[in-house]
């Protein structure tokens, strides 16, 4: 059974996401990456995220590594144009796609930590940012469209004449994500055509994105078992109390600009239902930045079927924990479809 499911109209889109190097031994890093991406290829997701920030190594040395040890696994790379110019983005894709005939997504992201913006000299406030993304993302699919050359004025880029060589396939041209929830986000996916991808509240507070004027995604972690007690237990386990992980949580949440983390840092100060499976203490608690769904396979299928109704379609996980992880995440998902179809 795969988590790549179709529903009455537009595909759903599932992806997992890859290991951080910060977090796993060097020597057992490489080993890591592949295990996990084999586990998710074989789970049937469309693809994988792989990170991006000061911290880590390059995430296209990752997608690299990932498309060499899978059959079909697209890597979702995370960009931020303060490390790439566009040129260089471009460059990637259309190498990776003429080396291995392998289709990559782009997870567009505006900031990021406020230490490594600094650290940058980028200084770029939080709307600008977007406007930024906006202008960068543009040239990336102008070159991969190919073959013309690209000329562009903007307020942040000016290229000329610059062509992609080897030009990409067509059916090769990397789909975008923007990483968002802000106004500017959204615009910002909305004037490129983009998925718009965010940190979902419980889905009783979620919009309703079926006239939405873009593609809606969130990102979410899974824990779901045959019984409650089972996946409370697993996700309990799984992420303990971590007082210093508090602390780094509050002092992170002062200094960020991102509208997502504070709404959820809001939501995590709020008191909960007691009986949802929406779930905040591993993001509270520094170890994710995604809110989770813990439960038995019908009260999270529930869940998920209520995030699939209001019209969302692309979904990204969690760094799995082991290969079984997807297997229960591949439950709900189809169990989900069938609310939905029902």
């Amino acid at each position: 059974m795969t988590v790549d499911v179709s529903l009455q109209g537009p595909k759903l889109r599932v992806f997992s996401t890859s290991p951080q190097s910060s977090a796993v031994d060097r020597a057992d890093y490489i080993a890591r990456v592949i295990e996990v991406a084999r586990w998710s290829e074989a789970a049937g997701c469309e693809g994988i995220l792989v990170y991006t920030d000061n911290s880590l190594v390059d995430p296209w040395l990752v997608a690299q590594l990932i498309i060499q040890n899978t059959a079909r696994l697209s890597p979702l790379v995370a960009v931020q144009p303060a490390y790439m110019h566009p040129y260089a983005v471009a460059k990637m894709v259309s190498s990776l796609g003429h080396l291995y005939g392998r289709k990559i997504y782009l997870n567009m992201v505006a900031g990021g930590f406020t230490n490594d913006l600094a650290a940058l000299n980028d200084t770029t406030p939080h709307d600008k940012r977007y406007a930024r993304l906006v202008e960068y993302t543009t040239i990336i699919q102008e070159l991969l469209k190919g073959p013309a050359a690209v000329n562009y004025r903007g307020e942040f880029y000016v290229v000329e004449k610059l062509r992609m060589i080897p030009p990409l396939a067509p059916e090769l041209a990397p789909e975008i994500l923007v990483s968002g929830s802000s106004p500017a986000g959204l615009a910002a996916a909305q004037a490129l055509g983009a998925t718009a991808v965010k940190y979902p509240q419980p889905a009783e507070q979620e919009p309703d994105c079926h006239q939405a004027a873009v593609k809606a995604g969130v990102r979410v972690g899974i824990i779901a078992r045959k019984s409650e007690e089972e996946a409370w237990r697993t996700a309990q386990e799984r992420f303990p109390g971590d007082r210093k992980g508090q602390i780094t949580h509050q002092l992170a949440m002062k200094t960020s600009d991102s509208s997502w983390h504070k709404q959820l840092s809001q939501m995590a100060s709020a008191p909960g239902d007691e009986g949802s499976p929406y779930w905040l203490w591993p993001f509270e608690n520094y170890k994710t930045f995604c809110p989770y769904l813990v439960g038995s396979y019908g009260r999270v299928a529930a869940e998920l079927a209520k995030y699939l109704e209001l019209g969302h379609r692309t979904f990204i996980l969690d760094i799995p924990a082991t290969q079984d992880e997807l297997e229960h995440v591949s439950v709900v998902f189809s169990s989900a479809r069938q609310l939905v179809i029902k």
